[in-house]
C-alpha cells in the first residue's frame, strides 16, 4: 500500500470499548482515546499517514445531530483538502449505518469515507477491532473506493451505506447487506472490489439539515389502534415512518389514521419491521398518498425523511424517486 493521508475521526463506540477483562462479557465503549488507538495501530506496520481527530467518545446509542454535524463538517472539510486521500470514521455498530447512510446522502462521493467499528472490545480475547480498522485503510487509501458513496467496513467486507444493516446482536457476521450484499472484500493485505464505481464524481445528492425534523417510527403490532398515530400527530411530527407487518402492512384503522396524517401535511414512509424485502407500492398508497420505503429499513428510512423533510422535499412523487433512487 503507498502511504497517504487519511484522516480518522473517533466517535466511541466498541472499537473503543474496554473491559478490564479478557472474558468479561460487559464493557464501557468509547475509554480508547484515538491517539492511543493510532499508536497500537502503528505496530502493525501498515504503510498508511493518519491523521486522528476525536469527535466524540460514546456509546453510538447516544449519537445524534450535533455529533454528526461536526461528523458531516469534518469530511466535507476532507473532500476540499488536496493532502487528504480519505476519511475513516470508528464509530459504535448499533447507529453505524444511520450514520452513515445520513452522511451518504449528503456528502460528494468524490473521496472515500468509511465507517468502521468492531463487536468485541480491544481487550476482549479474539478482539476485531484492528483488523477491522486495518481493512478500513486499506480501503480509504484505495482511489477506487471514491465512487461508491459512503461505505462501511466489518469482518473482512466492504458494504455500501445504502444497502448496510446490523442484522445480529453479536458475533463476528453481524453486517449484511440487502438488496446487495458485500460490495468488496478487504484483508489487511488485499482488497478486491465485486462491482466498478456507480457515483463517480458525483456531488452530494440533499444538504444537510440545519435542524433535523421529528420523525417517530411506529412499529406495527397486532391489535395496534389509531392512537399511536394521533399521539404522533399531536407531538408535532413533521414525518412518520411505519415499521409495519410483512410488506409494511398495519390494522386498517392504523392506515386511516395515517392516511389522516398525510391529508394535514405530514408525509407517511410505509416500510417494513422483517429484516429484508422490498415494500412494494398498492393501489392504497396512491389513494392515501404513501410513500414506501422499497429496500430501506425503518430506521435508514427515517433518515432519509428527515433530509428529505429538511430540503422541502415533501410531496409524495418528489419523496417516492428519492426512496427508488436513492
Amino acid at each position: 500500500m503507498s502511504e497517504t493521508s487519511i484522516l480518522v475521526l473517533a466517535t466511541g463506540g466498541t472499537i473503543a470499548g474496554q473491559a478490564g477483562s479478557a472474558t468479561r462479557r460487559d464493557y464501557r465503549p468509547g475509554q480508547i482515546n484515538i491517539a492511543d488507538f493510532l499508536v497500537e495501530f502503528d505496530t502493525l506496520g501498515v504503510n498508511a499517514r493518519l491523521e486522528g481527530k476525536q469527535v466524540a467518545a460514546i456509546d453510538s446509542a447516544n449519537i445524534g445531530p450535533d455529533i454528526w454535524r461536526e461528523l458531516h463538517s469534518a469530511c466535507a472539510a476532507a473532500m476540499g483538502d488536496p493532502a487528504c486521500g480519505g476519511v475513516i470514521i470508528t464509530h459504535g455498530t448499533d447507529t453505524a449505518e444511520e450514520t452513515a447512510f445520513l452522511l451518504d446522502l449528503t456528502l460528494p462521493a468524490t473521496k472515500p469515507v468509511v465507517l468502521v467499528g468492531a463487536m468485541r472490545p480491544a481487550d476482549a480475547v479474539g478482539s476485531d477491532g484492528l483488523r477491522n480498522f486495518a481493512n478500513a485503510v486499506q480501503v480509504a487509501a484505495d482511489p477506487e473506493a471514491a465512487g461508491r458513496g459512503v461505505l462501511l467496513v466489518m469482518s473482512d467486507h466492504v458494504f455500501s451505506a445504502r444497502d448496510v444493516r446490523k442484522a445480529r446482536t453479536s458475533g463476528s457476521n453481524a453486517f449484511e447487506g440487502f438488496p446487495r450484499g458485500p460490495i468488496g472484500l478487504a484483508t489487511p493485505s488485499s482488497l478486491d472490489w465485486l462491482s466498478p464505481p456507480w457515483r463517480s464524481q458525483e456531488d452530494a445528492r440533499f444538504g444537510f439539515p440545519s435542524e433535523f425534523p421529528p420523525v417517530p417510527i411506529l412499529h406495527a403490532f397486532a391489535g395496534m389502534d389509531a392512537s399511536y398515530v394521533e399521539h404522533a400527530i399531536a407531538q408535532g411530527a413533521k414525518g412518520i415512518v411505519l415499521a409495519g407487518m410483512g410488506d409494511g402492512n398495519a390494522p386498517d384503522v392504523v392506515r386511516a389514521a395515517l392516511a389522516d396524517a398525510v391529508s394535514k401535511g405530514i408525509p407517511v414512509v410505509r416500510a417494513s419491521r422483517v429484516d429484508e424485502g422490498l415494500v412494494d407500492p398498492d393501489p392504497s398508497d396512491t389513494k392515501h398518498g404513501f410513500i414506501v420505503a422499497r429496500a430501506l429499513g425503518p430506521a435508514k428510512a427515517r433518515i432519509l425523511l428527515q433530509v428529505l423533510v429538511a430540503n422541502g422535499v415533501t410531496d409524495r412523487e418528489s419523496a417516492q424517486d428519492a426512496f427508488d433512487n436513492r
